[in-house]
């Protein structure tokens, strides 16, 4: 099959066009260093000529409010309607666990726009929502309040999940029919957000300490321990965080 990947250059998306391509499909890397432009439409119509599948895992460069917004939005738009046009069969979209649950985040409020135009135009899709991925951790131990060597986090729980198994899942989901359904995908492990950060903070040799104040919100949010985790039967990935850390 030609498998168009839109953010194909970036972490998940160049993990995902090797795993396609190591199957046999043709998995096209499609971005603006490539040429295609979801944004201005550059070179979306040649991309999708002859495709069966699209996969669109592109971010935002910028997470404001109105700019990431206008973001998915346009994206969404210009590619479900060069989709329409082009015949593609199946549309498979990444986006975040708790979208719904999170709507005082501008970021999550724009997955949620994203996420009801693909479901309003009429092209058979999946949708992946994945929790944090363990990359994103050290952003995250950023995102406290810092007070000398001390960061304070919440403590509500958090699954995050390696972007390898991020890609795997969306692999299986490209080569089967659409399921006109939302899929979640989490890691192995349940743990508190700060405790994920302080093992991250120690393998990294930070001398800063994780300690946990739930007052403390998430990128500006307020969380419990169901906002960002999956609820009955996700898709797990095996990779373990410490297993991560080891690799990196």
């Amino acid at each position: 099959m030609k498998i168009v990947v839109i953010g194909g250059t970036g972490l998940i998306g160049s993990k995902l066009c090797k795993n396609l391509q190591d199957l046999g499909h043709a998995a096209l890397a499609a971005a603006p260093s490539t040429g295609v432009n979801t944004i201005t439409g550059e070179g979306l119509q040649n991309a999708l000529q002859g495709a069966d599948v699209v996969v669109d895992v592109a971010n935002s460069p910028s997470f404001e409010d109105a700019a990431v917004l206008q973001f998915f939005e346009t994206s969404g738009r210009n590619l479900l309607a060069a989709e329409a046009a082009a015949g593609v069969k199946h549309h498979i979209a990444l986006s975040v666990v708790g979208t719904e649950r999170m709507l005082a985040s501008g970021y999550f409020r724009a997955k949620m726009a994203q996420e009801k135009l693909i479901k309003d135009s009429g092209i058979p899709y999946t949708i992946l929502r994945a929790t944090q991925f363990f990359e994103f951790i050290d952003a995250i131990s950023h995102s406290g309040v810092q007070e000398g060597e001390t960061i304070r986090l919440t403590s509500a729980t958090l699954q995050p999940i390696a972007s390898t198994d991020v890609a795997a899942a969306l692999t299986k989901i490209a080569v089967q029919p659409p399921s006109n359904q939302t899929l979640e995908v989490a890691g192995p492990e349940r743990w508190p957000l700060v405790e994920f950060v302080r093992l991250f903070l120690q393998h990294s040799n930070d001398s800063r300490k994780a300690v946990p104040d739930d007052t403390v919100p998430y990128f500006g949010a307020p969380i419990n321990d169901q906002s960002l985790t999956p609820g009955s039967n996700p898709i797990i990935g095996p990779t373990r965080f410490e297993t991560w850390l080891k690799s990196t």
